[in-house]
């Protein structure tokens, strides 16, 4: 007996509403209208939700295939998913003309510290209440941070010190072979991840429903649908992004905050949704994936959002300012530090958790308050 597909309504509603609105709004002039009619604040009302569901569309038909592909690969596509959604929202800013050259390095910070302290901090707290004490593999820990060490060294730390390029800045050979380097590293990672050492990216419980459920022929049918609603979610998300960066840049424009504000909320934006993914896995007692969804997602933030902005920066010839300011690298060694120890022993607690929470919100604290 064949059962139809089904998904929630909003999965695909969202999505497609999203596409009419930028066609409408396209149609009416968006900027002119944000900038000088109440109509642009009534397209602005209607533009958050809209773009806020499509991402959440996006994540849902992203999970949808993670689960019927199964672990590593699933989670794989999830974070890609949402790494392609980020860098929507960072080109869109860019193409406007008004983005600062720090963006990209402000955007990915922000991913990275969200995704470690923040995120990682509730899992393993939320874990914790409930079991106490959660476990996981450490190798698998061991690689997520050997390579987020790296990669967050090679782009936000080592600009600071070159000296053939002026500030914080990279030359661009420079630029060229620190993006080759990294998408290189990223793509050892992911076959290690999902080919030569899958075992260790497998938590306990997720092997046992893999074992108990994998994918029969019934699924293909789903796992068809669920790619092509993530193609159109994706799709919404990234026009949309075009139309979100006029209102950023305008909010924090008149507000007088400081230009990493903008950084933090396409990280917000991003991160929302597959947060509640990782939270929810911590609740069910299925930590490893959590820290599959957060550690993996830091390292496609940088492995594929550094090199692409580098490619597009071809095209739109703006300055990509890389290196962090000096307290924002005490921020980023004291967490590498705290994640080092947290993830040694293969075992966590609420106090680890909490660790990484009061090192969030130094983080948030110090955005709005340099």
């Amino acid at each position: 007996m064949t059962h139809s597909v089904r998904f929630p309504v909003w999965t695909w509603a969202m999505p497609v509403l999203g596409l009419l609105f930028f066609i409408v709004a396209t149609a009416t002039g968006y900027d002119e209208n944000f900038a000088n009619h109440t109509l642009g604040i009534v397209e602005t009302i209607i533009l958050v939700p809209l773009l806020i569901g499509a991402v959440f569309a996006a994540v849902y038909h992203a999970e949808e295939v993670a689960h019927i592909m199964g672990e590593p690969l699933g989670t794989l596509v999830l974070t890609v998913a949402v790494t392609v959604i980020e860098l929507a929202l960072i080109v869109a800013l860019m193409l406007s003309g008004k983005a600062t050259p720090t963006l990209v390095r402000e955007t990915v910070f922000a991913v990275v510290m969200i995704v470690t302290t923040g995120l990682v901090g509730l899992c393993i707290v939320v874990g914790g209440i409930r079991y106490r004490q959660q476990r996981f593999d450490v190798t698998s820990a061991k690689i997520y941070l050997a390579m987020l060490i790296v990669l967050t060294t090679l782009t936000l730390i080592l600009p600071n010190y070159t000296t053939t390029a002026p500030g914080n800045l990279y030359s661009e050979s420079q630029l060229i072979f620190v993006s080759v380097a990294t998408i290189a590293l990223y793509m050892v990672f992911l076959y290690t991840q999902t080919v030569l050492h899958r075992g260790y990216f497998v938590g306990e419980h997720i092997e046992e429903k893999e074992g108990a459920a994998s994918s029969p022929k019934s699924q293909q049918g789903k796992l068809a649908l669920a790619a092509l609603l993530l193609c159109v979610a994706l799709t919404a998300v990234v026009l949309l992004a075009k139309l979100i960066a006029v209102v950023i840049d305008f909010g924090v424009s008149k507000s007088d905050a400081p230009a990493s504000i903008s950084g933090v909320i396409i990280a917000l934006i991003v991160l929302t949704p597959e947060s509640i993914s990782a939270v929810k896995a911590a609740r069910r007692d299925e930590l490893q994936k959590s820290i599959n969804l957060a550690l993996g997602s830091s390292l496609a933030t940088i492995g594929l959002t550094i090199p692409a902005i580098a490619a597009a920066n071809i095209f739109i010839h703006k300055p990509l300012v890389l290196g962090l300011d000096t307290n924002d690298v005490v921020l980023l060694v004291m967490t590498l530090a705290t994640s080092m120890l947290t993830f040694g022993t293969g075992r966590t607690n609420v106090l680890f958790g909490f660790l990484h929470l009061v090192i969030f919100g130094t983080f948030l604290f110090v955005s709005f308050v340099p």
